[in-house]
């Protein structure tokens, strides 16, 4: 029977964990009483890493706040996991406030704006001077760093910027006590320095802090790790830049309408020059394979609700032994409409777009992110009839349309 269950599991994707009924329930109330339940269950917010392009992921939270769909769970890497915690921590009449104060503070500095007036150089320059000065509420460049790449800094130095200017204005942003209190459950994957595992640090589980926020945004090298309990962390975007598993793996499983926002481009015309060929390579590195995650854990869950479905037509007294129990836990009738929201690329982009902090970059992927999430929330495609048989149900925002698959 143990082999039995070890080759469930491994076909299933999932551990030999019995699936409780909660796996089938409502989530319970939210601590925060603004938050309304939705029909389709938990709202839950999914960020990716990149910088700059993290603008985007405002504009998109922008849009659900105005409509009132606030999350009960919000899930981010790197410039996520940032945005994530000043979601979390704040009061949702504050979360605006906080976000544009942000955005607002990590603009590009005087020096890089008034390069970036100059024609044809503009943008590279400015680039350039942000690497050279930081940005003051962000990062500041740490000068030993530069000296040498053998000066021995220490494992909570080695990096070519300080992420101390980024402490300060989180602490200025972010409330913790909320995030380990009542407000929105708040999850931020990290990568481990000695091991290369993922983590995910979980509000549900453990008490978080600056740290944590901190670390999963650690980019190497330009950012030194992050030491919690005694293990480094570097960025969770250097092993899995778009959290989504987080939502999928999480036991126990609850109906959702997730929003999976994309920042980074999987698909791309042909690079034809070197200066494509790194813009190119950046979007593949971190894109994360998100469409393939997605559809694997698509064809998971239709076998969960097959399992559930095959149980269900067994007779009553085949149900009730010890061993077909054992095995039926595997089926989940939960559903997951899963909306993937893609960052479109702005005219003239290439591969220091991620550190693009200018006023005018911000706002156009601000405005992009509320514009496109407007647009599925006036389709609201979760709304309507589909096969009980499939319990997940992919949306796919593009530029002017909403396609359903499943």
């Amino acid at each position: 029977m143990d082999a039995l269950l070890t080759r469930a599991a491994a076909n299933h994707g999932a551990a030999p964990i019995r699936n409780s009924g909660n796996d089938r329930s409502e989530p319970p109330p939210p601590g925060d009483g603004s938050r309304r339940r939705h029909p389709c269950g938990q709202i839950v917010l999914v960020f990716q890493g990149g910088g700059a392009l993290g603008a985007y992921q405002v504009g998109v939270y922008e849009a659900l706040h105005e409509s009132g769909l606030e999350p009960d769970w919000v899930i981010g890497t790197s410039i996520g996991a940032i945005n994530a915690s000043i979601v979390a921590g704040n009061a949702p009449e504050n979360r605006m406030e906080k976000l544009r104060e942000f955005w607002a503070r990590v603009e590009h500095g005087p020096l890089a704006r008034a390069f970036a007036s100059l024609p044809l150089v503009g943008p590279i320059t400015a680039s350039l001077a942000t690497m050279l000065q930081g940005i003051p509420a962000f990062f500041a460049p740490n000068l030993a760093a530069f000296g040498s790449a053998h000066v021995r800094l220490g494992a909570e130095r080695a990096g070519y910027y300080s992420t101390a200017p980024l402490a300060a204005t989180l602490k200025d942003l972010v409330d913790f006590r909320r995030i380990n209190g009542d407000g929105p459950r708040l999850t931020v994957g990290a990568a481990s320095v000695r091991t290369s595992e993922m983590r995910y640090f979980d509000s549900r589980d453990m008490a978080l802090d600056l740290r944590h926020v901190l670390a999963s945004g650690a980019l190497p090298p330009a950012f030194p790790a992050v030491r919690i309990d005694g293990e480094l962390y570097w960025d969770g975007g250097i092993l899995s830049n778009t959290p989504v598993e987080a939502v999928f793996d999480d036991i126990p499983r609850r109906n959702s309408l997730v929003f999976a926002v994309h920042i980074w481009n999987p698909s791309g015309p042909e690079p034809e020059t070197i200066w494509e060929v790194m813009n190119r390579q950046k979007d593949i590195q971190y894109s994360s394979r998100a469409a393939t995650h997605i559809q694997r854990q698509k064809q998971m869950h239709r076998l969960r609700h097959i399992i559930a479905e095959l149980a269900r037509r067994l007779p009553t007294r085949e149900r009730a032994d010890p061993e077909v129990e054992e095995l039926a836990a595997y089926g989940c009738l939960t559903r997951m409409h899963v909306v993937r929201l893609l960052a479109p690329s702005l005219e003239g982009e290439d591969h220091t777009k991620d550190i693009d902090f200018s006023p005018a970059g911000i706002q156009a992927r601000w405005r992009a992110g509320y514009e496109d999430t407007i647009r599925v929330l006036e389709q609201a495609p979760w709304d309507g009839a589909f096969d009980p048989i499939e319990g997940f149900i992919l949306h796919e925002a593009r530029p002017g349309v909403v396609m359903t698959a499943g």
